[in-house]
């Protein structure tokens, strides 16, 4: 299967990323972007966007983008610092680059941005396993 339509077969699988309204805005072998609008069903108590929202985008990228190079990968962990608050309506955007691949593991950082601005830094690290994606 072709790198850069593994992520779109993903999305089509995934209820979770597809409630969240993630869209996939780029993708090529080794890199994707994602976006999504903050709901107000994705509010904190605060009425910030939870912690939870701009991880599971920036999650989203990362594993998309892993899974670019033709082989099952999975997160293994996975830590986000957030910079800033989300509001209802924000627009955000995640993106992924994962630059060399020679090994089993993949370590990567993630910029979840909204505009131009860093609201979140999320890093990962990935397993790649020996399953073929498939079409």
């Amino acid at each position: 299967m072709e790198g850069k339509t593994i992520p779109h077969k993903m999305l089509n699988q995934d209820p979770f990323s597809t409630w969240l309204g993630i869209e996939i805005l780029e993708c090529e072998v080794g890199r994707c972007k994602v976006g999504m609008t903050v709901r107000k069903e994705m509010l904190n108590s605060m009425g910030k966007a939870h912690g939870g929202i701009s991880f599971a985008l920036a999650d989203t990228a990362f594993g998309f983008a892993a899974n670019t190079h033709g082989k099952y990968a999975v997160s293994i962990e996975t830590s986000i610092n957030h910079i800033e608050a989300l509001e209802e309506g924000d627009y955000i955007e995640a993106e992924s680059v994962i630059e060399k691949v020679k090994n089993k593991l993949g370590f990567n950082i993630v910029e979840v941005k909204r505009e131009d601005e860093v609201i979140a830094l999320f890093k990962g690290v990935v397993y790649r396993t020996q399953k073929d994606w498939e079409e």
